[in-house]
């Protein structure tokens, strides 16, 4: 069907909006206040898509768990520690190294589910491996230090872990159910943080652009995880998963119209970043085969 790839390129490209969005919203705020305003935008927009859809239906108490901790991993550990890689490194390396994801959750696959190694995985690491080295060669003159490079990385293992635990809980409940318990585990339990933390008193302060940015990067990243959602429902995994690898080429395009004279595009950047995304579809377009 033609709509799948085209669902899968959508959501690629918001999320490439989300991630140029998130990067102005930090110029005048920060990560933890970010992160919760994502949070809480992308809970709501879920739970008006339930309603839509039909109402809760019947809820697996196992299933509830497993969404209710990859809330907790993923959308409370991965996003903050995007949020902060975006901040510290870029939007373009942030957005290159996260995308490792997909490796990650095939490496978890290979040793907790009894995956076996193809030929394409293997070759697909060597070439991710030689991108992310670039970009972390780029540190210093981007501005930022290498061992930084560890920010993005823990933002992509996190969403690697929940791969696998999603994918164990969708055997008890749908995908937008989940999504949704997902991410209002998380939001309540940041809520809990921020408001014992005394963080919430930075949210006063976010307004005006500030707060549309992080607004419009919570739209685009949770309609953008929707559309993911929708695509697999239709189309293959080995079509669609490769299809939203192509995210960090769209931040590429993008950070000349959205971000000049805010971030720097240099050509190991570029290299890094396109040899990234060349190794993750090597691992899921052919991985299995």
């Amino acid at each position: 069907m033609t709509i799948v790839p085209l669902l899968a390129l959508g959501s690629a490209l918001l999320s490439a909006f989300a991630t140029i969005f998130v990067r102005l919203g930090l110029r005048g705020s920060d990560p933890y206040i970010g992160v919760w305003i994502n949070m809480i935008v992308g809970a709501a927009l879920l739970w008006i898509i339930v309603a839509v859809t039909g109402g809760i239906g019947e809820v697996s108490t196992r299933s509830l768990l497993l969404f209710a901790s990859a809330g907790l991993i993923g959308t409370v550990g991965g996003r903050l520690s995007r949020f902060f890689a975006i901040e510290k490194v870029g939007a373009s390396v942030a957005s290159a190294v996260g995308n490792l994801t997909p490796l990650i959750a095939t490496i978890l696959a290979i040793v907790l589910l009894g995956e076996r190694v193809t030929v394409p995985v293997v070759l697909g690491t060597v070439v991710i491996v030689l991108g992310t080295v670039l970009l972390s060669v780029s540190g210093r003159r981007l501005g930022f230090r290498p061992w930084m490079i560890v920010l993005p990385l823990t933002s992509a293992t996190c969403f690697g872990i929940v791969q696998i635990i999603r994918k164990v809980g969708l055997s008890g409940m749908g995908p937008v159910l989940g999504s949704t318990i997902n991410f209002t585990t998380a939001a309540i339990a940041f809520s809990a943080f921020m408001l014992a933390g005394a963080r919430y008193r930075g949210l006063a302060a976010c307004r005006g652009r500030t707060l549309g940015y992080f607004i419009a990067a919570g739209l685009a990243e949770n309609t953008g995880v929707f559309l993911l959602i929708v695509s697999l429902g239709l189309g293959a995994v080995s079509v669609v998963t490769p299809l939203t690898a192509a995210s960090p080429l769209f931040v590429l395009l993008l950070t000349p119209l959205f971000l000049r004279g805010v971030e720097i595009l240099t050509p190991r950047v570029v290299m890094g970043t396109v040899l990234i995304v060349a190794g993750v579809y090597m691992i899921t377009a052919f991985g299995g085969r």
